[in-house]
């Protein structure tokens, strides 16, 4: 079982850092420049669906720490 949850560990750490990577900065693009497109296309969309992804990444970190907590103590 501690082999299982210590490579899910790993796997999802490599899973956030890659999603944390893929968010585009404050300054990136146009809203860097102070204003906002007339149109808000796909790109909104993207990054809406990759920030609830990464949420979803990121509780699942928090519950697989506890259970490695719980399991080594």
């Amino acid at each position: 079982m501690l082999t299982f949850l210590a490579v899910t560990q790993v796997l999802i750490v490599v899973g956030m850092v890659s999603l944390i990577l893929m968010h585009s900065g404050r300054d990136a693009g146009m809203g860097g420049l102070g204003f906002t497109p007339a149109s808000q296309g796909g790109t909104h969309i993207v990054e809406r669906n990759l920030t609830r992804v990464t949420l979803v990444v990121v509780v699942l970190f928090f519950a697989n720490s506890v259970a490695l907590f719980h399991y080594l103590s």
